[in-house]
């Protein structure tokens, strides 16, 4: 690969944003950097960068490029690795993805593996957006819904994310608990998702089981859901691990099974087997043994 030098350049600009702190990363001069990504974008006819006061922000040509550069590098360093020697290292990026409504259970896991091993930069990325593991984006990611099924990922049954539907003891000191979400319901507020057609399970279960006019607290942001829940807006679902613990919380009903939503553990062929993803994967297991519930 005759310009992976300036390939390897841009890529750390991209990480760092701007060239100073590229060249420091690689250990040359400024000039060096420059250089590189004008040899680049010439070579390859397109801007791979917005430059701005602020450092350099890369197109959307850049992103692609990035993606691609950042799983060869990671390949690169697990081959060098292997090669001398180090091959039971566990250090460098580790990139999970997750929905966000487990950043509560992930956020701690994440940290204990970062101090059993203190060489690993972890790269917690949380929305909606499904990451494509097969230009990089991430080392493991934690999908919710039906199996994935994109070639050459390596797809694990992981734990089901349980939900329930809940209130403060604010609210149902002033409206009330329903017997029944079916019955009952006049004067209630519900909270949900703004999009009918959103895909989880429990979205879809309050939409055919309480009218419109009822959900009366609508975003696409899940956690602003939860927040409008905590705040006394309505009844709403929020995980049960989390909410059987907050004793502010009153559970309207019992949850059911359809609430809930398998979770899988995917990762990419090519990085499957690495000892980072293999000690992480281990690792996580371990500590999600606790989180089933139902």
């Amino acid at each position: 690969m005759d310009n992976w030098d300036e390939i390897k350049t841009a890529y750390q600009v991209a990480r760092m944003g701007t060239v100073s702190g590229a060249a420091e990363m690689l250990g040359v001069h400024h000039a060096t950097v420059i250089r590189h990504i004008d040899a680049l974008e010439g070579r390859l006819g397109v801007k791979l960068f917005q430059r701005h006061a602020r450092g350099y922000t890369p197109t959307e040509a850049g992103d692609d490029l990035f993606r691609v550069a950042q799983a060869t590098d990671d390949q690169f360093s697990q081959l060098a690795g292997r090669i001398k020697g180090r091959g039971t290292e566990v250090s460098g990026e580790l990139v999970v993805t997750s929905l966000v409504t487990l950043a509560p259970r992930m956020a701690p896991v994440l940290t204990e593996f970062q101090t059993a091993h203190p060489e690993v930069v972890v790269r917690y990325l949380t929305g909606e957006r499904l990451f494509r593991l097969e230009y990089g984006e991430a080392h493991v990611a934690i999908r919710a819904g039906n199996a994935p099924d994109q070639p050459d990922n390596v797809v694990q049954p992981f734990v089901r994310q349980s939900m329930g539907i809940y209130a403060t003891k604010a609210y149902v000191a002033a409206h009330g608990k329903p017997d029944h979400i079916h019955k009952g319901m006049t004067g209630h507020r519900f909270v949900g998702h703004d999009k009918e057609d959103n895909r989880a399970p429990f979205h879809k279960w309050l939409w055919t089981n309480v009218p419109s006019d009822a959900i009366t607290f609508r975003s696409t942001d899940v956690r602003a859901l939860e927040q409008a829940v905590l705040s006394g807006a309505g009844i709403g679902f929020l995980p049960v691990l989390e909410a059987r613990a907050n004793p502010d919380l009153v559970e309207i009903q019992t949850p059911q099974e359809d609430w809930a939503a398998p979770l899988w553990l995917v990762t990419h062929v090519d990085l499957h087997r690495t000892n980072k993803v293999q000690a992480f994967l281990t690792f996580l297991k371990e500590r999600s043994s606790s989180w089933q519930v139902l």
